[in-house]
């Protein structure tokens, strides 16, 4: 007797059949039994089990630094947008491996948070990352082609 291991038992008791999706004509292949063990305990929550109570703090700063990452990427999108002799530059600079002088251009635009770049020759990734309490709580990344 085969008893198909992965079939869902519904909580309430009633029999259905379980159809293989290659069965001859929709034919069933065995009458699933109605049986306590073939219940899921995992379709039902433990009532013994106690989930700490949840603390948004650190959700909410994250929240907050990740508008700042947000408007940051803002400045920046826009001075890239705007001025093709920006583009140059950067483009230049990554050109020849200059990454100092490309985080410094990144820097001219006036943003503040900390940006890791890292480019080839297709184009560029802008890592903007924030600190909340000394811990890493968010990043936001900028995938910019050039090529």
């Amino acid at each position: 007797m085969f008893i198909y291991p992965y079939s869902y038992v519904h909580p309430q008791s009633f029999s259905y059949s379980y159809y293989w999706p290659y069965s001859q004509a929709g034919q069933p292949i065995m009458p699933i039994p109605d049986v306590p063990y073939r219940l899921s305990i995992l379709s039902y929550p433990n009532p013994l089990r106690q989930y700490p109570q949840v603390d948004p703090t650190l959700f909410n700063q994250s929240a907050i630094a990740m508008q700042t990452l947000m408007k940051d990427a803002s400045i920046l999108l826009n001075k890239l947008a705007e001025s093709k002799e920006f583009d140059s530059k950067i483009m230049a600079a990554a050109q020849q491996s200059n990454k100092k002088e490309i985080e410094k251009l990144i820097k001219s635009t006036g943003i503040k948070s900390k940006v890791d770049t890292s480019f080839n020759p297709d184009g560029i990734n802008l890592k903007l990352s924030s600190k909340v309490g000394g811990t890493e709580c968010c990043h936001l990344t900028i995938a910019l082609r050039w090529m």
